[in-house]
């Protein structure tokens, strides 16, 4: 998947692994997996923008806590920040967003078609199991047979 985004000075890419065969950038997951920076995002794609005070003001945390989770969305591109003033107005980067979206129904798909793959896997294990099972009893039952004529 190449760079999560233009300024790549600000994002971590991920190291030589590459789990699930699908690009992740661990940085953007863990910065989307917390609660609050979640909750921000949906504010400021709710509202189009906001600062610290403002999202403070709607989420029982601090406005440090805020600024502190702002920078985080910010360090993976997730958020662009425009000085405002004495404050900094934040915005989400909708294509960034977009590609976050689109690294998680990757990696949903490839997770799938694993499920997919047990569940034949163990569908044929159960079916030769049974197969297995009834060519036991019918074997059983022929010589039980067998034995009853020689009686």
């Amino acid at each position: 998947m190449g760079p999560l985004h233009p300024a790549s000075a600000r994002v971590h890419r991920p190291t030589g692994r590459q789990p699930v065969s699908v690009a992740v950038d661990d940085d953007l997951w863990s910065a989307i997996g917390d609660p609050t920076r979640r909750r921000l995002l949906d504010l400021l794609l709710a509202d189009g923008d906001g600062t610290a005070t403002s999202l403070s003001e709607r989420l029982p945390v601090t406005r440090q806590a805020i600024s502190k989770h702002l920078g985080v969305l910010d360090r993976v591109g997730l958020v662009h920040v425009t000085p405002a003033g004495r404050e900094m107005r934040y915005q989400v980067d909708e294509a960034q967003l977009a590609r976050a979206v689109a690294q998680l129904s990757a990696v949903g798909a490839t997770w799938d078609a694993r499920l997919r793959r047990i569940k034949r896997i163990a569908e044929a294990i159960r079916r030769t199991a049974h197969e297995t099972h009834e060519t036991h009893e019918t074997h059983e039952t022929h010589e039980t047979h067998e034995k009853k004529e020689k009686d």
